[in-house]
């Protein structure tokens, strides 16, 4: 029988102390260490020649084709979640999708579960949180309600795993979520770090033999990320945080990991009474309220993975009453906006330390590459000058520290995006011209941050412009 210790592990990062202290040194957190009880771990048994009684199996890796993991995907009927996924369910694959509570990952979740199931493929929803029949109410709702999809509330692992084994192999199984599921290999509370970690482990050697697609459902921290050990994160095949916001009626699931397709995908839903519906043009849906004659707004030609998004950056300039001047940001980096700042009074001249700057992404999206640099400068100018940018220009460039405006890449899908929403003229450093011709935009070369200054400081004010 193992011997019963106990060890004091952090229940933010999975980090082990031999002792309770009130910060992990790993983390930062505070208050997050908590005692659990471990068992010694036994080395399997040895021959007398010190060879393992069981021996593993070599295979060449020319060896390895038609196994069972050359089986096309799953597709889920849903384009903009296979879109995430790479192309559909991998066979045998783990993913674990994070979100914040109400942000839609059950109702994502049980939509596919419906779809692969209407498909003919056996597919089983496992909720540790609601009952069955509340799990039944919400398809229902969707329109769902005779899906052929096997509905159970468990958090047993083992008792998961033997029901999941008898009948058909399951093509698909989604657990909701991780963190109330535990297991008899250890000796801890539900939700502990011990406990995720061994019952995330049952769950992927299950899926790893029989074939089944798994989806794990984690809970997230105030931060935004996945609550639970990082090591949870390593262990699946795939990471997806599911984000949104409550003031906005779209999601956007992106993923984080996936070692069977692109990590930097997303895909776009809308919120509405029939569950999550797809967006096959995000670029409409983000610039469908935008006012083009007010000053500090741009145009920003993104890329999120193959797909090119076109999203409006707003800017607000104003005198500050404090001592400090406010730097209020949503949807982009703080630091990345203090950079643009402190180039702009550098080398453009633009003196903003005595103003209050507040940026916004509209629609709640978020902007993750540095190709904005060019469009949020290019906001804070029109702000400060009011004077509005022209409403048919797109813009995207990268602002280096000297105040360069460097080339990004894919500048030729962002400016197809642009054309095809019509948009006729771009804005953008002068290596992107030739695609923006090719696309039938007029460009507007800059080399420096101080042509952006120069071209919208030669425009005409608002005021004046409409008088």
């Amino acid at each position: 029988m193992a011997k019963r210790t106990t060890s004091f592990i952090c229940q933010a990062c999975g980090a082990v102390y031999q002792r309770w202290q009130g910060k992990c040194e790993a983390c930062g957190e505070w208050n997050s260490i908590a005692e659990e009880a471990t068992g010694e771990v036994h080395a399997a048994p040895v021959a007398s020649g010190g060879a393992r009684l069981k021996k593993g199996r070599v295979i060449a890796l020319e060896g390895l084709s038609g196994t069972p993991m050359d089986a096309p995907r799953l597709p889920a009927g849903i384009a903009e979640l296979d879109r995430v996924t790479g192309g559909g369910f991998v066979k045998g694959s783990v993913i674990l999708l994070g979100g914040e509570p109400g942000i839609g990952k059950s109702t994502l979740l049980i939509q596919a579960a419906a779809a692969i199931g209407r498909a003919g493929a056996r597919s089983v929803y496992i909720s540790g949180e609601e009952s069955a029949g509340q799990v039944r109410l919400r398809a229902q709702r969707l329109g769902l309600g005779d899906a052929p999809v096997e509905l159970a509330a468990e958090t047993h692992v083992e008792d998961i795993l033997t029901t999941l084994a008898a009948g058909t192999p399951p093509r698909l199984v989604i657990i909701d979520s991780i963190q109330t599921m535990w297991t008899d290999a250890v000796e801890a509370a539900p939700g502990t770090v011990t406990q995720v970690r061994a019952a995330a482990q049952g769950l992927i050697r299950f899926a790893k033999a029989s074939g089944a697609a798994i989806i794990l459902v984690g809970h997230v921290t105030k931060d935004g990320q996945i609550a639970g050990p990082r090591v949870v994160e390593h262990m699946v095949d795939a990471v997806m945080s599911f984000e949104g916001d409550a003031a906005h009626h779209f999601r956007i699931l992106r993923a984080v990991k996936n070692r069977f397709g692109a990590t930097d995908e997303i895909g776009v839903f809308e919120m509405g009474g029939q569950g999550l519906v797809e967006v096959p043009n995000p670029s409409a849906l983000f610039l469908g309220a935008r006012d083009a004659s007010v000053s500090g707004t741009a145009v920003f030609a993104g890329m999120e993975g193959t797909r090119p998004m076109l999203v409006e950056i707003q800017a607000l300039v104003t005198p500050t009453a404090l001592g400090t001047p406010r730097r209020a940001v949503v949807g982009w980096d703080t630091n990345r906006l203090a950079m643009v700042l402190a180039v702009l009074e550098a080398r453009g001249g633009v003196r903003l330390g005595q103003h209050d700057v507040y940026m916004n992404v509209a629609g709640g999206f978020r902007i993750m590459e540095p190709a904005a640099d060019l469009a949020v400068a290019a906001a804070l100018v029109s702000s400060l000058a009011d004077i509005p940018l022209p409403p048919q220009a797109v813009l995207f460039g990268e602002i280096s520290l000297s105040g360069l405006i460097r080339p990004v890449p894919q500048s030729a899908p962002r400016l197809k995006e642009a054309a095809k929403l019509g948009f006729s003229e771009a804005l953008l450093p002068e290596g992107s011209a030739e695609s923006a011709k090719q696309a039938g935009l007029k460009t507007r070369n800059m080399n420096r941050i101080a042509d952006l200054v120069a071209e919208i400081a030669g425009g005409t004010p608002r005021q004046r412009s409409r008088g």
